[in-house]
């Protein structure tokens, strides 16, 4: 079994729901040399998250920011943990929400995402900086 290993920094990004399944392909080259196997993605943050869903309607990607807004707002007077800002707090509970990892399959030395699925760098601070990301991938 082969296992590689890349750590890669994505550029600061503004709140909201990015598209990065490229990046993580052109930085990840040794992708083609796994016929069979699975990569894992993980943000090294807790305010930020990833996940996968739709990456052709980038309407999609708006709808989740607005969901994500009601769901958690920012100023609740119950948080204590607000020493970065109003939205600190609710960008902790939105990673926790959607989680630090994914995995996707790859066949044939590529990833094996559904026609319509990619993967979203989940920003939820307004200012959130640069994100480092671990990618391991494995198999035959």
């Amino acid at each position: 079994m082969k296992i590689f290993q890349q750590a890669i920094q994505l550029h600061p990004r503004k709140r909201g729901f990015h598209l990065i399944t490229s990046e993580l392909v052109q930085a990840f080259p040794r992708l083609s040399e796994i016929k069979a196997g699975m990569l894992q993605v993980f943000i090294q943050h807790t305010s930020a998250s990833l996940t996968l869903n739709e990456n052709a309607d980038p309407t999609v990607r708006m709808d989740f920011e607005t969901w994500f807004n009601k769901a958690v707002p920012e100023n609740d007077p119950d948080y204590r943990h607000n020493d970065e800002g109003p939205d600190d707090m609710p960008a902790h509970l939105k990673a926790a929400l959607l989680g630090s990892a994914v995995m996707i399959p790859i066949h044939n030395g590529r990833l094996a995402l559904g026609t319509w699925q990619g993967v979203y760098l989940c920003e939820h601070r307004s200012y959130g900086g640069a994100r480092n990301l671990l990618l391991t991938a494995w198999g035959e």
